[in-house]
């Protein structure tokens, strides 16, 4: 993968967990769903800045991984925006304060290592 391509890819992912981060900020203004209010919230959600910004960012997250496919190999390009998943994780643990179990540190350096096997040219 050159410097270009993953460039790209880093934008893509790194607009997309914006948009993760945005819509989840947006759901805890929206409050939890029960079934009886459920459809008083669904209209509510277009009058809540943070999904509306989340939902952009994943669009823009997606042209930009769409462009990526364009020079990318998607048995590459998949596997590789899973790295997602760790921006995500440190977002949560740095700003939404959620803990981070030994677990999960174990399944993101799996994810890491995934990353690197995938996209490394010999």
């Amino acid at each position: 993968m050159s410097l270009q391509e993953f460039s790209l890819l880093l934008v893509s992912v790194i607009i997309s967990v914006a948009g993760q981060f945005f819509l989840k900020m947006g759901a805890i203004k929206l409050g939890k769903v029960q079934l009886g209010n459920i459809f008083s919230l669904i209209v509510n959600m277009i009058t809540i800045p943070e999904l509306l910004l989340g939902l952009a960012c994943y669009g823009i997250g997606a042209i930009a991984y769409i462009l990526l496919l364009t020079r990318v190999n998607l048995s590459v390009a998949a596997p590789a925006v899973s790295v997602g998943y760790i921006f995500s994780v440190l977002l949560g643990y740095f700003i939404l304060k959620e803990p981070i179990p030994f677990i999960r540190l174990v399944g993101l350096s799996f994810i890491v290592t995934g990353v690197i096997l995938v996209v490394w040219r010999k």
